[in-house]
């Protein structure tokens, strides 16, 4: 659990004016003194994100956000950050001090919990006032350590109504005992040592179904497959499509990592919608390039260097290309006539939906790495074949 990646934990953001006591509830959430607590105001400046466990939830990622309230450019600036880390909120736990409750507009964006803050501050009588007002709300005194265990109660149960247990890559694709094959090319961009997420995170599903994963490279795929009875479905690392293609013959069904992950984390159709488009492009328009994860560039760099070559090879255009990289994103669309973006596995799925919906909203078809390249060689059919079955 310790080891989950950040962007696989569901992400919970403390908010509310300064001076409310977020990041005394951060500290005692997290069971340490990480972030600086004063009655100075605007003590929190840039968020604080920590990966801990909620027992018996698992694994979350904790945020600490700027306080509400501070008029200042720089404030303006810490706001319009605190913004952006709230597009990846799956629960918001707004602190509101029970002082200072009047005329505070409850966040209504995100699942939230309202938290009174030091409670101690108030009569017998005031209490029971805010309390009959507020039923649904959590109360804190004594520094938040009364109260505490009532708000991680509360947070297993709201986090629990928003997950679902059903979430598979190839569980409800194949029966148990069937086989997979996953190809998994190594090259230059490859991690020395270790797969990338994606690959892990299949092996794990296929083993939580109770499906036979077998491991090559594209190399030997066509040996692989010989030596095996029976092949329900081949999975490829999306750069090498077209060769994996001309390998695995036509009757087992063909996909990538980069699609089936599309599929769980964000919005299959719109991706492929975003495909479709792709045959309209034209010479001088401009490209959106995400790339969730911070790495090396190389020659044989996916991103920045094979897709546009494709691109222009295939549809024979020559556009142009913006790049952002991680929770980088740009603010304005108007210019894009087309985003296409990595399977975002180092981004966390609400974050993955709340870009999609802004790409919905302004008009800009999108499509990811894998489902691109699949339309652009052609195989996009025999590519999401397996997901018609469904």
């Amino acid at each position: 659990m310790e080891k989950t990646p950040i962007s696989m934990r569901k992400h919970i953001a403390i908010i509310g004016e300064t001076n409310s006591g977020k990041s005394t509830l951060f500290n005692l959430l997290l069971g340490q003194e990480l972030a600086i607590v004063s009655e100075i105001k605007g003590t929190t400046t840039d968020p604080i994100i920590k990966a801990m466990e909620l027992n018996p939830y698992g694994p979350v990622a904790l945020i600490d956000t700027a306080g509400f309230g501070d008029d200042t450019e720089l404030g303006r600036q810490r706001m319009k950050k605190t913004e952006q880390l709230l597009a990846r909120a799956d629960l918001i736990i707004q602190a509101i001090s029970a002082k200072e409750n009047k005329n505070i507009k409850i966040y209504d964006k995100s699942p939230c919990i309202v938290v009174y803050t030091m409670c101690e501050l108030l009569s017998d009588t005031q209490l029971r006032v805010l309390k009959d007002k507020n039923p649904n709300a959590v109360f804190l005194s004594d520094f938040g350590r009364n109260g505490i265990d009532e708000l991680r109660h509360k947070m297993v149960e709201m986090l629990n109504k928003s997950t679902s247990d059903n979430e598979t890559f190839i569980g409800d694709l194949l029966p148990e005992n069937s086989t997979v094959v996953m190809v998994v090319p190594i090259d230059s961009a490859a991690p020395k040592g270790r797969l990338i997420l994606p690959q892990v995170q299949l092996i794990r599903d296929c083993l939580d179904n109770n499906i036979k994963a077998h491991i090559t490279k594209e190399t030997t795929l066509k040996s692989a497959i010989e030596d095996l009875k029976k092949v329900d479905l081949v999975i490829t690392d999306s750069q090498i499509f077209s060769i994996v293609d001309k390998i695995v013959p036509k009757e087992i069904p063909l996909t990538s990592f980069s699609m089936l992950l599309a599929r769980v984390n964000g919005n299959f159709t719109q991706y492929l919608d975003g495909a479709e488009y792709m045959s309209s492009l034209k010479d001088g328009d401009k490209i959106l390039m995400l790339e969730g994860c911070t790495h090396n560039k190389t020659h044989e760099d996916i991103g920045r260097v094979k897709i546009p070559a494709m691109i222009e090879k295939k549809l024979g255009v020559k556009c142009e290309y913006d790049f952002y990289s991680g929770y980088e994103f740009p603010e304005e669309f108007g210019e894009y006539k087309l985003a296409i973006s990595c399977g975002m596995c180092m981004i966390n799925k609400r974050e993955v939906l709340s870009r999609l919906e802004m790409f919905k909203v302004n008009n800009v078809p999108v499509v990811n790495y894998g489902i691109a390249i699949a339309k652009l060689n052609g195989i996009l059919d025999r590519a999401k074949e397996i997901f018609n079955q469904k």
